[in-house]
C-alpha cells in the first residue's frame, strides 16, 4: 500500500508540475498498476481451481464440480465478474475446434479455450497477450480421471492471467489485451495452435506475448530457495526463417535478435525499471531443453512470444499422480505453491503488458547499412502514434542493450558518426508522448517484428 500511495502522489506532482521526464511518470504509472496485484486474491482462485479435482482435456465436461468444463465456465465466469466492474469491458470468447486425431487425443475432443479481450483505445488491431494454461494432468497423460490439483502446473499461470485481467481491466490502454486461458497444451499444445489461427485469422498485429506456465514454485528439485528470479525463455533464431533469410543471418549477424529475444530483453528492462524485488534470468533458449510450451505455436505463427517460469522446477510436483512413497510425496497440489513470489511474477507480467500496451508498436521495416564507413545509420517506417525514436546498440556479445541516441517525432533515419558497422548490434525503438517505448527492433528479416501470417492451416 505504501508503494502505491507514493506512485499515486508522484504522479500527482508530475501533472501538477508538467514534468514529462520518460522515467518518472512511466514509473509512477506502472507502479500503481503492480500496487493493485493482490497475493490473497491469487490464493482464492487458485484454491478454486484446484477445487475441481482434475481439468485433463479429456475429462468430464458436464459436471459443475469437477472436470475441465467446470474449471472453464469457472473461468469464464471470473472474466464476466471482472467485466462487471469496468462498464462491460472485457469480450469474452471461446476459441474452440474439435481435434479429431493427436498422438495425446485418442477420440474426438472439443479444446476449448477462454480469452477476455480489453479493446485499446487506439488501434485495436494491435494487440498484446498474456497466457497460462489451465488444463492439467498426471503421470499418465491420457488418465483422465484421476486428481489432477494442476496447482503449478499451471494453475499458478491460469490465476496470473485472470489476476491481470482484474488489475489492468481498470485502466485504458491504446492496444488491445488478450487475456488467455488455454486448454490442451499438456496434450500437445492444442489450445494454443487454436488462439494462433484465430489471432491470424482476424489479422491482429501481434505486439508480444508473455506465456505464463509454471510460476508459482520457490523452492527446486535440490531444495534451494530462490524467490528473486524469474526465468525468460526466447528463441534466438524466428521459427519462421526461410533459407534466404538464414543465409543473410548466417553473413551478417541476428542469431540473438529476434523479435522474441527482443521481447525477453524488454521483460528484464521492465523487471529492472518497475520491480525491486524480482530479477530476470534470460535464457538463450527456446523453451527449457527438449521440452515445449504454448509459446512455440505462437512463434510457429510468426509472433513474438517469450515463456516466464520459475527458477527451479520441482519435478516431484509436476506431472506426476498424487501419492507418497517412502515417506516422500508426490503431486502438484497448494501446498507447495509460493503465493508471495506468484504474486511478484504476476506483478512482472502486469507491468510488462500495461508497458507494451502504452507504448507505440515497435518500428517496422528496419533497416542498416554502413559497410565499408567509419558511420552507421538506421532507417525505419514512420510508426504511428509515436513521438518520437531511439537508436540503440551493443556490443555484440553483450546480453542487454547498452548506448543510444534519441530521434524526433518526424524522423526515420538516424546517422551514429563514428560507431562503425562491423562491431556492434543495432536496432531501434519507438516512444510515445508519455515516456513508454517499445521493444528495440534488430534491423532486416532476422529482427523484423512482423511479417505476413500464413492462412490458418497452411504452411509459409
Amino acid at each position: 500500500m505504501r508503494i502505491l500511495t507514493i506512485a499515486l502522489l508522484s504522479l500527482a506532482l508530475a501533472s501538477a508540475n508538467g514534468v514529462s521526464n520518460a522515467q518518472e511518470a512511466p514509473a509512477a504509472r506502472i507502479s500503481a498498476y503492480t500496487g493493485a496485484v493482490s497475493e490473497a486474491q491469487l490464493r482464492a482462485d487458485l484454491t478454486t481451481l484446484v477445487g475441481f479435482g482434475t481439468r485433463h482435456t479429456l475429462s468430464d465436461t458436464v459436471s459443475e464440480t469437477r472436470g475441465i468444463g467446470a474449471a472453464r465456465r469457472w473461468i469464464a465466469r471470473r472474466f464476466d465478474e471482472i467485466s462487471s466492474t469496468c462498464g462491460k469491458c472485457l469480450d469474452i470468447q471461446l476459441p474452440a475446434e474439435t481435434i479429431t486425431l493427436a498422438p495425446r487425443i485418442p477420440n474426438p475432443t472439443e479444446v476449448v479455450n477462454v480469452i477476455a479481450i480489453q479493446k485499446g483505445t487506439g488501434d485495436p488491431n494491435n494487440v498484446v497477450f498474456i497466457m497460462g494454461h489451465y488444463d492439467s494432468r498426471v503421470s499418465d497423460v491420457l488418465n483422465a480421471t484421476a486428481d489432477a490439483p494442476g496447482a503449478n502446473d499451471d494453475g499458478s499461470g491460469t490465476v496470473a492471467v485472470i489476476e491481470a485481467a482484474r488489475v489492468l481491466s481498470q485502466h485504458k490502454f491504446p492496444a488491445t489485451i488478450v487475456y488467455a486461458a488455454l486448454a490442451g497444451e499438456e496434450q500437445g499444445l492444442v489450445g494454443a495452435g487454436i488462439l494462433a489461427r484465430y489471432v491470424t485469422a482476424r489479422g491482429w498485429k501481434v505486439l508480444g506475448a508473455l506465456n505464463n506456465d509454471i510460476i508459482g514454485n520457490s523452492i527446486s528439485q535440490n531444495g534451494t530457495r530462490n524467490s528473486f528470479e524469474v526465468r525468460v525463455l526466447s528463441e534466438g533464431v524466428k521459427a519462421t526463417e526461410n533459407p534466404q533469410q538464414a543465409a543473410l543471418r548466417q553473413r551478417n549477424g541476428g542469431e540473438v535478435d529476434s523479435p522474441s529475444r527482443n521481447l525477453a530483453r524488454f521483460v528484464d528492462r521492465v523487471a529492472e525499471d518497475y520491480l525491486s524485488d524480482l530479477d530476470v534470468k534470460m535464457i538463450y533458449r527456446t523453451d527449457r531443453f527438449g521440452r515445449g510450451g504454448d509459446h512455440v505455436r505462437f512463434l510457429e505463427a510468426g509472433f513474438p512470444a517469450v515463456r516466464l517460469i520459475e527458477p527451479g522446477e520441482n519435478y516431484d510436483h509436476q506431472h506426476q499422480d498424487v501419492r507418497t512413497e517412502n515417506g516422500r510425496f508426490f503431486g502438484d497440489t497448494l501446498d507447495y505453491v509460493d503465493f508471495a513470489y506468484l504474486a511478484k511474477v504476476t506483478r512482472l507480467n502486469v507491468a510488462a503488458l500495461a508497458a507494451l500496451a502504452l507504448a507505440p508498436p515497435a518500428p517496422d521495416n528496419v533497416a542498416i547499412s554502413g559497410q565499408v564507413s567509419a558511420d552507421t545509420t538506421l532507417r525505419w517506417s514512420a510508426v504511428p502514434g509515436a513521438a518520437g525514436y531511439r537508436v540503440w546498440w551493443r556490443d555484440t556479445i553483450a546480453p542487454q542493450w547498452q548506448w543510444s541516441r534519441k530521434a524526433g517525432k518526424d524522423a526515420t533515419s538516424l546517422t551514429l558518426k563514428d560507431v562503425v558497422i562491423d562491431d556492434y548490434a543495432f536496432g531501434v525503438s519507438a516512444i510515445s508522448a508519455d515516456g513508454f517505448e517499445s521493444p528495440i527492433v534488430f534491423p532486416g528479416p532476422a529482427g523484423d517484428w512482423y511479417e505476413a501470417p500464413a492462412a490458418p492451416g497452411q504452411p509459409r
